[in-house]
């Protein structure tokens, strides 16, 4: 494979991997609302939202390797797990360190979620809080692609996807379960 071939996968599945990411954060604000989405029931929204994080989840691995083996790059295996020591741009790689450090911390607490209980994965996740703009800090800052268009018009849709997920999950009739929502509603 060459290096431009590298290169260029390697952002495509970083660009990809933000798109999932952002789906995913979107989709678990709604699968918490207990509300169906669209048509959608909400198991199937939980579904939906557990394909999209490990597509995320994957499609990160392989931006991190592709980059890894990119000779332009010069990543070292150290940059993949403490942030902000990078050669290149350490700010915004480190970003995108802390996020893939934070997205382990999530994965590690989903594949333990009957062990240590609803509250502490709860508490774990709200961690994608974080999360999700580190990577998206990170896309902007240290991304080649920042200074075309369609690329600042597709982080700004991210962006207003998950902001508007987030306005409405704090909106104050947002209930998180039909029970405190019913009987909110017969107050």
């Amino acid at each position: 494979m060459t290096d431009e071939a590298l290169w260029a996968l390697g952002r495509g599945t970083g660009i990809t991997a933000l798109a999932f990411m952002t789906v995913a954060v979107a989709l678990g604000i709604a699968t918490r609302s207990g509300r169906p989405l669209l048509t959608l029931p909400r198991f199937a929204v939980a579904d939906v939202h557990r394909f999209a994080a490990l597509g995320a989840t994957l499609l990160v691995v392989l931006h991190m390797t592709l980059l890894f083996l990119d000779p332009y790059a010069q990543l070292r295996i150290v940059d993949f797990v403490v942030p902000f020591l990078g050669a290149y741009r350490p700010l915004w790689l480190g970003l995108g360190t802390l996020a893939v450090d934070l997205l382990a911390v999530i994965i590690v607490t989903s594949l333990l979620r009957n062990r240590i209980g609803r509250r502490g994965f709860r508490v774990v996740h709200w961690s994608t809080y974080a999360l999700w703009p580190a990577a998206l800090a990170h896309a902007l800052g240290s991304g080649s692609d920042t200074g075309y268009r369609w690329f600042l018009l597709f982080a700004g849709s991210c962006a207003l996807i998950v902001a508007a997920s987030v306005g409405w999950r704090l909106r104050a009739d947002y209930v998180e379960y039909a029970v405190e929502r019913r009987s909110a509603q017969s107050r």
